[in-house]
């Protein structure tokens, strides 16, 4: 049985590798022999430089049409694993993530297991562990026939491995397989004016509920946020209720997150909402209400008022950096 696990690596619109890259090798690497796989339309070699860094061992790289959309990709996995046979194809959950994998499983009649959080090997292949019906359960899904192909939940693999000397880098000829692709027309850059990590991937994650009571109590969990370098999150009804916006929700209908650290205020705790981050690392919950559903998952639970607690926690944590 091959130790080859094949790792799709997305790269942003500046042509850099994204953050899930150094995940993805980990869990490879952890599996067996990480292959990374860089598709670009142009210079590729700074793309094969970020792989090694983030710990491939072998370094696969095909250009690609980056006006269209999806199809260059597939066709690039789908020489790459020609070349390789790997034991597993391991993609990130992303939007283009999971479109890729998809197509690419169904192109090859390959078994498909999405969303997971995390991966693991016996002594029959490749396993895939995942958090279901709304985090209560923990599962693990296996292939029958065929090497599995698994999207990985960004942000749920923390591990990180050493880069590798002397690592092979092979350029694949692609075929096109002329499928019908979505064709990009123009982009228009849109500039952020926050410093704050994006939500999905975030290693810290600061959430507000209904207990916030408005949009300006809302500002207390971006001030903790931006404490700790954390990203913005809401529960559905602090989107509802207008308080943030949309892009910000965490649960079954919003974002699903993974970070090492998840604190959530004035959040309730509905089953919806823990589908989403119940698999964070550390999860510390503010409410006053003592039977909140919350503190049934959270490693520290504070029952108190979040404008008492929250503007003490700012304080200390101002108080150690000064």
């Amino acid at each position: 049985m091959t130790d080859t696990i094949l790792v799709l690596l997305e790269t942003t619109p500046a042509r850099t590798l994204t953050r899930s890259a150094a995940g993805l090798l980990a869990a490879a690497r952890e599996l067996g022999t990480a292959v990374a796989l860089v598709v670009g339309d142009g210079e590729v070699a700074t793309l094969a430089d970020e792989a090694m860094g983030a710990g491939a061992e072998r370094v696969l790289v095909a250009r690609g049409d980056a006006t269209a959309l999806t199809v260059p990709v597939v066709d690039a996995l789908d020489a790459a694993f020609d070349r390789v046979s790997p034991a597993a194809v391991l993609v990130p959950n992303s939007v283009d993530g999971r479109d890729a994998a998809a197509r690419f499983a169904a192109r090859r009649h390959l078994p498909l297991a999405v969303d997971a959080v995390g991966v693991e090997r016996d002594d029959q292949g490749v396993l895939a562990r995942h958090s279901v019906y709304g985090g209560g359960y923990d599962v693990t899904s296996a292939s029958t026939f065929g090497p599995l192909v698994v999207t990985v939940r960004l942000g749920a693999i923390d591990a990180r491995a050493d880069r590798v000397a002397d690592v092979p880098v092979e350029t694949l000829d692609v075929a096109a397989s002329d499928a019908p692709a979505a064709i990009i027309e123009r982009v228009e850059p849109v500039v952020a004016t926050s410093a704050r990590p994006e939500l999905r991937g975030a290693s810290a994650v600061v959430s507000g509920g209904r207990g916030l009571g408005s949009a300006e109590g809302f500002a207390l969990v971006e001030q903790l946020a931006d404490a700790l370098g954390a990203a913005v999150g809401a529960s559905r009804a602090a989107v509802d209720a207008g308080y943030v916006a949309a892009a910000a929700q965490v649960g079954q209908t919003g974002v699903s997150v993974s970070p090492r650290l998840y604190v959530a205020l004035g959040i309730s705790g509905a089953i919806q909402h823990r589908a989403g981050m119940q698999t964070a690392q550390t999860i510390v919950a503010v409410n006053k209400d003592p039977e909140a559903p919350i503190f049934a998952i959270a490693d520290l639970g504070i029952v108190g008022d979040v404008f008492t607690v929250v503007p003490q926690a700012i304080a200390a944590l101002e108080a150690k950096r000064s």
